[in-house]
């Protein structure tokens, strides 16, 4: 059966490209019905001529320009990944919680780090005082990251790590440990972040001038394509821009804009797109507006594949597929009535399930407050589990398409994105418009309107200007201990003094001259933490190289 006009139907569809991937996918392989029994298709689709000229400008699943989702069967097929961010005080602490979470159905990995660590610091560093452990995980050396993966096979868990500045070195710590485990590299998977244009603009966790930092983020690239060909090189991020108060459109431009200069650095670089395209990876926030949060996350996808098609001359359909990892808003949480955040977080994270991502992390209740206790955690994760299993909306393929309000503003986001892409464009760049401070201003001036709407009742965000009770109980609050501090810092002189101090020196200058030069650093850095050369002493190397950045000025 054809569509009207003799266009390609449903039928086609199922018995093509969705059976094909079926037959790959047979994880969720159990009847899709409803409470009565009735059998869910796994798609829906108008009958009418209206609908089937609509139809054929919105694609179906798997198919460009790839808005209803990047695969054909989406989450009949599988579920997305799990993937609880987490980390804290040290490598030993934050390895018992990875353990957890995986026995309590967690799917995937995801590391988070402590400042001193993001920024090149080793945790005795005068720098790092106050800091080591209290926002992530501390790891300075390969012995960090032994106790961090210890009895987690790293060929069967797939791992994002949330690191920039260091995103090489933490890789390289990663693959030195992958190795020491035996694994295959071919079947190791995972995500560096290495977004660092990002940090100009919202975040400031840089080390480096643009320069040096573009040249670590293509040598990652190229380094991966043939050592590493399962990892994800880079996952492009408009999440903290959110979180600084950009808006939904502003996100996905800006997020774009600095995609569009890591592919032109990656080109002039010598790589080809489609050779390290399809490993590029993307994280968005997803706040409480639901509908909206649905229509960003189609209208990005779609404008990927029209970018990769049409700007970049992608071949390959992988490089036109926008893969994403979403994180429900941290901002949006509040540290009064804190129980209100199970529901905000709900809300995020089913915008981000109807709005088709690959990976998805949910807030916990208490992040307002301090880093997450293991209760709200497993929280955060069954929030995840019923979604996934009770509530329906994986059973069918972009559930909501078709709805008059979600396909316009899907329109308008994309429309208005485009607008900012253009002007970004006109400044020579995102890197040139990031100079210029444009996006900084555009955020803050975003950041102010917004807060001023609630300073004056315009918005309601309840339990703060809105539905107030006058004594709140705060719930217990998890607190990093001193002593695991102290443990960190003794694990890290022993280290120095158990390693081959001579090899060492010779390993750190070999990486000076390996970055005065054009080859490419993953090889040495690796070669430099298997031997046990910490993070902090490569960083000071590439400091002495590179220089070190100073933040834009913005007026």
């Amino acid at each position: 059966m054809s569509g009207p006009n003799g266009s390609a139907s449903k039928d086609d569809w199922l018995e093509g490209p969705y059976r094909r991937t079926v037959e790959k996918s047979p994880e969720r392989d159990y009847p899709f019905d409803n409470s009565d029994g009735a059998p869910v298709d796994p798609v829906y689709a108008p009958d009418d001529q209206n609908g089937w000229d609509y139809l054929q400008q919105l694609g179906f699943p798997g198919e460009f320009p790839f808005t209803r989702g990047v695969q054909p069967t989406m989450y009949r097929g599988r579920l997305w990944t799990m993937r609880q961010y987490a980390g804290f005080g040290d490598a030993e602490e934050s390895n018992a919680r990875y353990r957890y979470l995986l026995e309590q159905g967690q799917t995937g990995l995801s590391v988070a780090f402590d400042l001193p660590t993001q920024i090149g610091y080793d945790s005795d560093h005068p720098m790092a005082e106050g800091e080591v452990g209290k926002v992530g995980v501390a790891i300075a050396s390969l012995a960090d990251m032994e106790l961090l993966m210890k009895d987690i096979p790293l060929e069967k868990v797939t791992t994002s790590m949330t690191i920039n500045a260091t995103g090489a070195m933490l890789l390289a710590f990663y693959v030195a440990m992958a190795k020491k485990q035996g694994a295959d590299l071919s079947k190791v998977g995972g995500t560096t972040q290495n977004d660092i244009l990002k940090e100009y603009i919202a975040r400031g966790t840089y080390i480096f001038p643009p320069e040096g930092s573009l040249r670590l983020i293509t040598d990652v690239f190229a380094w991966c394509k043939e050592n590493l060909p399962a990892w994800n090189t880079i996952s492009i991020s408009g999440y903290h821009m959110r979180e600084a108060g950009c808006t939904a459109v502003q996100e996905v431009a800006f997020t774009f804009a600095n995609a569009i200069a890591y592919v032109d650095a990656a080109l002039k670089a010598g790589l080809e797109f489609d050779a390290f395209a399809p490993r590029l990876s993307f994280f968005f926030a997803s706040f409480t507006n639901l509908i909206e949060e649905v229509a960003k996350f189609r209208a990005a996808r779609r404008m990927w594949a029209r970018m990769a098609k049409e700007r970049f001359g992608a071949k390959d359909p992988r490089s036109m597929m926008l893969r994403f990892h979403t994180q429900t808003g941290g901002s949006t949480l509040t540290a009064q009535q804190p129980e209100n955040n199970i529901i905000r977080t709900a809300i995020q994270a089913l915008a981000a399930v109807l709005g088709g991502t690959q990976s998805l992390h949910t807030n916990s209740m208490d992040e307002a407050l301090a880093l997450p206790t293991e209760k709200a955690v497993q929280i955060a994760l069954r929030t995840q589990q019923v979604i996934g299993y009770e509530s329906g909306v994986a059973d069918v393929i972009d559930p909501l398409a078709g709805s008059y309000y979600l396909e316009k503003l899907t329109d308008r986001i994309e429309e208005e994105a485009t607008k900012y892409l253009n002007r970004i464009d006109d400044m020579g760049g995102a890197l040139p418009a990031i100079e210029m401070g444009y996006q900084q201003r555009e955020i803050q001036e975003a950041s102010y309107r917004y807060q001023m709407s609630v300073d004056n009742g315009h918005r309601t965000v309840v339990g703060v200007n809105q539905f107030r009770t006058d004594e709140e109980e705060r719930p217990d609050i998890l607190r990093v201990r001193q002593e695991v501090v102290r443990r960190q810092i003794e694990r890290l002189n022993r280290v120095r003094a158990e390693r081959d101090n001579g090899r060492a020196e010779q390993l750190l200058a070999y990486l000076d001259e390996t970055a005065r030069g054009e080859a490419n650093l993953m090889p040495v850095l690796i070669e430099c933490v298997e031997n046990y050369v910490t993070i902090g002493e490569i960083c000071r190397v590439l400091r002495g190289v590179f220089g070190e950045q100073r933040e834009f000025m913005v007026f």
